[in-house]
């Protein structure tokens, strides 16, 4: 009796076995490189894999949900349907780095019946040739209508110990240095890599943020992202570090719950990159071609922008935004800044920004920021509060009509510039009259900011909430045909291309904290592999006065790279969006090097990474639009390098005067980062480069092809 107990055990057990076999299912890439492998347990669970070129890149891992009040939708799930398919497209983006982008996938869509709920959900998978993009998907049903999330639980788990290029997670800040570890090294690490924020609420000592890059001791470089964020929470990774998964953590909102669907609905993609090549991370539109066309149908009103601004004085402490000293409180409509004192360090006065406008003129700049222009800057941070800004009302020393009709004498335009100090019902209640204020005096592109603890008390930067909060800024933009740049605000995720008003965003530790925190030397070599992943971000480089001698003995900080480092940002780091970010003074002192900021594009044809690794060194070089001109850049880390590259992404049989600017032979970017050479001559397709670079160093180049003037004139590039 007991053997045929046993005996039916074996035969269910078997059953079990061959019909989870049977429900496998499997797609690959276009190339062949990629397969992906789905399948649903015994428990019901759904499970996937990935592997690369006969690599495992992620082993068997759990997919599903966690919900209020609801069984969830982790388990007890049948695989019902699996339909494959290919897509093929070519489309061309309003701006970025080349002029068209092919978006060719093929899609597994497999439908699980959950048959205890009645309901059913699906999970969509598409495999490109650089990585993997998925996302789970619900459709209505008497059963499947309001669903509200307590955690997302989807699985990354990793084939081993990888080196990871990390920042810790944060449901409100990403503006850390990043840290290059073992993912079993994190949890150690943690502590010292969590740096103090105006707001910042971490949450595990083994919780990272997206994009995450990693290299395995293979040579695999994997990086986990995700795409398309439109009303839904921000997801975080969780990593079990002794086995090595990777779990989505989803950011919650006041009550602690992780995101509110209403079917028919949609998560984000969960994205996977994966290479042997580091430059074909960089190179990837993944995430854009995970995202949905262009939803304005006339986009001549979005154009590339590189600007000046009365900014980094304020930040390295040289001014301020504030008009007055004498007011403890400010209450907008009663206070009145007339009968105040000026504090003489104010920033935003009509003769310093004229000053600004009549250098963007002078050298072919297109706009000027200005911070600190209306009332309420005395007591704005750390006081929680609701009505901080009004967006319209100037201090007495700003003349909003005078600067913009000035501006438009000299072809420049002015940008604007929102701080909301995170009192989002505040930014919502005036931002149709702020916006059309913009339209009326000649703004046309805004710089937004979310600084400190949110209002409504108690959500968080990237929940769901504020994540709708910051699309509906930029489509309210659009309605007004203004250019969104978003500080502060959620990490890109290819929005970008739906959006494109949407035409830059910080979201990462930019160049400001080398006023006063500094950076590692490697940062710049990281952000092309982490946030910019998901979509262009306004750094604001270009310091030349690295060591910021202009504040002499006041406090400041030191600037952790060299000024030709500086001007290679410009190509590594791409934006649409790209700012001169260093006094006036400065520049009028090395005119020779500003040069390569007058001549570098920031709309590009093309796009080549020659050189990458994560952490260590990147070059580019990029083709600017609508020319036959090439720019390069190239920057490395704490450690001094030789780029070695050769010039045959220039079209053969043309000649090109090269402009390069480089490290001096006594550079460095502790002792003397200012030192830099610079050299011209004629090259062609053939020609081969070398170029050293300092510690923390890098190098710019400009190719302008050369017209018979120049054939004569300048010498063959030696």
């Amino acid at each position: 009796m007991k053997n045929m107990k046993v005996i039916k055990m074996f035969c269910l057990l078997l059953f079990l076995l061959v019909s989870n076999w049977a429900m496998a299912e499997s797609i690959t890439s276009p190339n062949g490189q990629l397969q992906l492998n789905f399948s649903v347990n015994a428990q019901g669970e759904p499970i996937y894999e990935l592997s690369y070129k006969g690599k495992a890149v992620i082993k068997p891992s759990k997919l599903g949900l966690e919900l209020k009040d609801d069984p969830g939708l982790m388990n007890g799930f049948t695989l019902a349907d699996t339909k494959t398919s290919t897509f093929d497209e070519t489309w061309e983006p309003v701006w970025g780095e080349v002029k068209q982008i092919r978006n060719h996938y093929n899609e597994m869509a497999v439908t699980l019946n959950q048959k205890a709920q009645d309901r059913n959900m699906i999970i969509r998978f598409r495999l490109y040739d650089d990585g993997l993009g998925f996302r789970y998907e619900f459709p209505l049903s008497k059963n499947m209508n309001y669903l509200v999330v307590k955690e997302e639980h989807t699985q990354f788990a990793m084939t081993g110990d990888h080196t990871a290029f990390w920042i810790p997670g944060d449901y409100d800040t990403q503006e850390y240095d990043y840290t290059e570890s073992k993912l079993s090294e994190i949890r150690g690490l943690m502590d010292g890599a969590i740096t103090p924020n105006s707001s910042q609420t971490t949450f595990s000592p083994t919780g990272v943020q997206t994009s995450l890059q990693m290299k395995t001791a293979d040579g695999l470089y994997i990086n986990l992202h995700e795409a398309a964020l439109i009303d839904y929470s921000c997801m975080h990774l969780n990593l079990d570090d002794k086995n090595f998964i990777f779990e989505s953590w989803l950011t919650p909102d006041a009550q602690g719950y992780k995101g509110y669907l209403q079917a028919p609905c949609k998560s984000p993609w969960r994205t996977v990159m994966v290479s042997d090549d580091a430059r074909d991370i960089l190179a990837s539109k993944l995430t854009l071609n995970l995202n949905e066309p262009c939803a304005y149908e006339d986009v001549s009103w979005i154009k590339p922008v590189k600007y000046v601004g009365v900014w980094w004085e304020m930040i390295a402490g040289k001014s301020t935004w504030a008009y007055t000293d004498d007011l403890p409180s400010v209450k907008l409509g009663e206070t009145d800044y007339n009968k105040t004192k000026p504090n003489g360090k104010h920033g935003a006065t009509n003769e310093n920004v004229k000053r600004y406008i009549d250098f963007a003129a002078e050298n072919g700049l297109d706009q000027v920021l200005v911070e600190g222009w209306n009332e309420g800057w005395e007591d704005w941070f750390g006081h929680s509060k609701d009505y901080v800004f009004d967006f319209v009302t100037p201090y007495p020393d700003f003349d909003v009509k005078m600067l913009n009709d000035y501006a438009k004498s000299k072809g420049v335009k002015l940008m604007m510039h929102h701080e909301t100090s995170a009192s989002v019902r505040n930014y919502e209640r005036h931002m149709d009259k702020a916006y059309q204020f913009m339209v009326d005096n000649g703004y046309n592109a805004v710089k937004s900011g979310y600084v400190g603890n949110m209002i409504p008390r108690g959500e968080h930067h990237y929940g769901q909430w504020m994540n709708n909060h910051y699309l509906y800024a930029v489509t309210k933009a659009a309605d007004y045909k203004i250019c969104v740049n978003a500080h502060e605000a959620v990490r890109p995720t290819g929005l970008c291309r739906t959006y494109p008003n949407l035409i830059g965003n910080e979201s990462a530790r930019g160049t400001e904290y080398e006023a006063f925190g500094g950076s590692k030397p490697f940062h710049t070599t990281l952000l092309p592999f982490n946030r910019l992943i998901g979509g262009p971000m306004d750094y604001t480089p270009g310091i030349f006065d690295t060591k910021l001698e202009f504040m002499g003995d006041k406090p400041h900080g030191q600037v952790q790279t060299t000024l030709c480092k500086q001007l290679a940002l410009y190509v590594t780091l791409y934006s649409p969006l790209q700012m001169a970010a260093d006094l006036v003074e400065n520049y009028e002192k090395h005119m020779d090097a500003f040069q390569f900021i007058k001549d570098v594009a920031v709309d590009w044809d093309d796009s080549k990474y020659l050189e990458a690794e994560p952490g260590d060194y990147i070059t580019a070089a990029r083709k600017a639009k609508g020319t036959n001109n090439w720019f390069v850049g190239g920057i490395t880390d704490e450690n001094a390098r030789t780029s070695n590259f050769t010039l045959d992404f220039l079209e053969p049989g043309k000649q090109y005067v090269a402009t390069l600017y480089a490290d001096g032979n006594d550079a460095d970017y502790k002792e003397n980062p200012t030192s830099y050479q610079i050299k011209k001559g004629i090259v062609t397709s053939k020609t081969k480069m070398s170029v050293k670079l300092a510690r923390s160093g890098g190098f710019a180049l400009s190719l302008i092809e050369a017209t018979q003037a120049d054939k004569k004139a300048v010498k063959k590039w030696r």
